[in-house]
């Protein structure tokens, strides 16, 4: 077994239950990991015997631009589509955190993380 990390992706989109927050929108920032058998892919040098990350960032980010209330929802959606087109990964977390979140405090991030097991 092995960890892919793909860290720090940084998005703007659209998500809150407030008109403001669909209106003005956030910038968000995304980390995943996921657990995969990466040893065929360290003998082969080949790019189809591992979770090729391009993937991971295009699903992440098709994912994030579609607006919902709740960061739960979002990443919900984004471990099912890294389960659904990634057969190798046998475990995945995604943390998907608003920043500056309007929530009326000094709040740096707001983040929520899941993990799924195949």
């Amino acid at each position: 077994m092995g960890i892919i990390k793909v860290e720090k992706i940084q998005l703007f989109s659209n998500h809150g239950c407030l008109d403001e927050e669909d209106k003005i929108g956030s910038a968000y920032e995304v980390n995943l990991e996921i657990e995969a058998d990466l040893k065929p892919a360290s003998h082969s040098d080949e790019l189809q015997d591992t979770v090729d990350y391009v993937l991971l960032n295009k699903i992440v980010t098709e994912e994030v631009a579609i607006r919902s209330k709740l960061l739960e929802t979002v990443v919900n959606r984004i471990l099912n589509r890294i389960f659904r087109e990634a057969p190798q990964v046998t475990k995945a977390t995604v943390a998907l955190s608003k920043i500056n979140p309007p929530i009326g405090g000094n709040v740096a991030r707001v983040t929520v993380e899941m993990t799924k097991h195949r």
